[in-house]
């Protein structure tokens, strides 16, 4: 086998490295925002915005280089939802976001994960939609934004908020379109 056919096979498992670098790191965000002071951590705003980075990152390559896995459609979405989940529950827990945030955030996760089970299985191609990566990128960037301001910083919470109307206007597309191609046939 050639250099480059060894780089290129390399290259190729990329996306996916990333995203497994996103799930190996979540206990350490977790540690690092629980070691915070009440929801101000540093280290875990750090942390958590470079796995946003990397899902951006790890998305626009297997795009690009057509590499786009099995796995990656499944681990990707999970290993983004785990972090958001997790931020958003932590942050919660020491009052820098209101209840009505982790219901809606941890509500529609589960609608999306129990619809998945109940369409996948049917034929439905699960596709990330642009308002879904959009909501994605404002998640992550308000909660970080979120752990590394003070307690009573409001915009971050701003910006926290348009990226739950953009999750949820995401869902419903995800929700209409799996509507149409699997219980309308």
């Amino acid at each position: 086998m050639s250099s480059t056919r060894a780089a290129g096979v390399s290259l190729a498992q990329l996306p996916n490295a990333l995203t497994i670098a996103r799930l190996v790191v979540l206990p350490v965000f977790v540690v690092l925002l629980l070691a915070g002071d009440d929801g101000h951590s540093w280290p875990a705003a750090i942390v958590f915005a470079a796995a946003g980075i990397t899902d951006q990152v790890d998305g626009f390559l297997a795009r690009r280089w057509q590499v786009e896995s099995a796995f990656g459609k499944i681990a990707d979405p999970l290993a983004d939802r785990l972090l958001i989940d997790a931020a958003v529950l932590l942050l919660w827990l020491d009052g820098r976001l209101p209840w009505v945030a982790l219901a809606i955030v941890l509500g529609r996760d589960a609608v999306l994960l129990a619809g998945y089970k109940a369409v996948v299985p049917r034929g439905y191609d699960f596709a990330v939609n642009t308002l879904g990566r959009a909501s994605t990128v404002l998640l992550y960037s308000a909660l970080a934004l979120t752990m590394a301001t003070g307690s009573g910083t409001a915009w971050p919470l701003w910006l926290f908020w348009i990226g739950v109307a953009v999750a949820l206007a995401a869902g419903l597309l995800y929700v209409r379109k799996a509507w149409r191609k699997v219980v309308q046939r």
